[in-house]
């Protein structure tokens, strides 16, 4: 049976563990925002065709004034 021993002083082996930590959050930070730009561009968020629609199932006919204030509403909602 062969044992490796590997030694490592208390300072680098912290200042180690602190730099895999940075590069971790660094790289999760990039491949998250990716991801979620991906995202966005497949299901983009609601639209004013998208108010129309709803507007028009629920048996309306929306104006353009309501249509302009409900998209100003979610955009200062964001």
């Amino acid at each position: 049976m062969i044992i490796l021993e590997v030694s490592m002083e208390t300072a680098p082996f912290i200042f180690t563990l602190i730099g895999i930590l940075i590069v971790g959050a660094v790289l999760g930070f990039v491949i998250s925002r990716k991801l979620f730009k991906r995202e966005l561009e497949k299901n983009p968020p609601i639209n004013e065709k998208m108010i129309r629609v709803m507007f028009q199932q629920m048996g309306r006919k929306p104006s353009e004034a309501q249509i302009r204030a409900i998209m100003n509403s979610m955009r200062k909602n964001q």
